[in-house]
């Protein structure tokens, strides 16, 4: 939860979390920005029903270096005791009545398995921009059509997709939403991978979507605008296919890109049987190395950014990956295979836009 909290808060009480120690036996811990919301409920041997607030993030690390023992807070006078063990903790109370009312949730939407809606969020949300020149491309658009959901990022040098299924309330489900995609990665994380997830994507004028797991739920206010059509990036045909197993690459990669310079990229010469990789040109380091590959079609010469070629590979989640290629100057396409003669799942693909390399 603290994950979601401000660092610099326009308002200083928006730096704090809410405790909400309620009569049936529970504690509601909250946190508002007014862009993300994080509500958790826990139980709780409550002696005295009531509110305070107290600053967040200090509270976390505090909870964090804790024994693992039960957690007694409690209030005196302008400040919240906090005792744990032999740990004796006494913190500023906040104004409680100057904290904002939390949004209300849109109603539930349908559910979509916790493991699934994790991975998936992880591998789109890689490719979103992270500067705020175009705002929009900072956000993952989420496509609702029926049971099917497509989830897509670009920051306009790489594209992510990850199609999946969910269980909609209603067959007919349609929605497009662009959510912000460092509060959507925060919230999948903070929801957990285990359980389902119920989604809530209310009506177009909320501008809201909500997401709820176990007693944890959060909602994020969506982006404003109309998203690029950028699937006309696929390339359309593919004329050389290459078969390597995930980790061995991504490994290679990593070690290779040592001598490459910030923005520079590396060169990956695919031939039958193997994929050399080179960095580094004329007087500066240099590295190159070797991995296995499978070759299909005729043989070619690529370079990538390093750290967007990472990106995708460590988002794959296969152990082997496919990578197709029509020209060196087309963008290429990642997938991942679980064996290295089955078909590639086309769940996920990762496009990469290549860069020249000064040979």
């Amino acid at each position: 939860m603290a994950r979601g909290l401000p660092a610099r808060p326009p308002v200083p009480v928006l730096a704090g979390v809410l405790i909400d120690a309620n009569e049936d036996g529970t504690l509601t811990l909250s946190a508002f920005d007014y862009e993300v919301s994080a509500r958790i409920t826990v139980p709780a041997d409550v002696a005295e029903a009531g509110q305070v607030l107290v600053l967040g993030r200090l509270l976390a690390d505090i909870s964090r270096n804790l024994p693992n023992k039960p957690i007694d807070v409690s209030t005196d006078g302008t400040k919240v005791n906090v005792a744990c063990g032999s740990s004796r903790f006494a913190l500023r109370e906040m104004p409680v009545a100057d904290y904002p009312t939390l949004p209300a949730s849109p109603e539930t939407s349908g559910t979509i398995a916790g493991d699934v809606f994790t991975q998936a969020v992880a591998q789109v949300s890689i490719a979103a921009d992270k500067g705020d020149t175009l705002p929009i491309l900072t956000g993952v658009r989420m496509e609702i059509d029926g049971d099917k959901v497509t989830l897509l990022a670009t920051d306009r040098y790489r594209l992510a997709m990850r199609e999946l299924t969910w269980s909609p309330s209603v067959t007919d489900a349609s929605h497009v939403a662009l959510i912000p995609a460092r509060q959507l990665s925060d919230t999948a994380r903070a929801l957990g991978a285990s359980g389902s997830v119920e989604l809530a994507l209310g009506q177009g004028g909320d501008g809201l979507i909500g997401f709820e797991a176990g007693q944890r739920r959060a909602t994020t206010r969506l982006l404003d605008g109309e998203y690029p059509k950028v699937t006309s990036i696929f390339p359309t045909s593919v004329d050389t296919e290459a078969v390597i197993e995930t980790a061995a690459l991504e490994e290679a990669v990593k070690r290779v890109a040592l001598v490459a310079e910030r923005n520079t990229p590396v060169l990956l010469k695919f031939t039958d049987g193997q994929v050399a990789i080179e960095a580094g040109t004329g007087d500066d380091a240099q590295a190159s190395e070797a991995v296995e590959a499978t070759l299909n079609g005729p043989e070619i010469q690529i370079a990538f950014n390093p750290q967007f070629l990472l990106d995708g590979l460590h988002a794959v989640g296969t152990a082997w990956s496919r990578l197709s290629f029509t020209q060196p100057s087309r963008p290429a396409v990642l997938t991942g295979q679980a064996e290295a003669d089955s078909e590639p799942d086309t769940s996920y693909r990762y496009v990469l836009m290549p860069v020249r390399f000064a040979s």
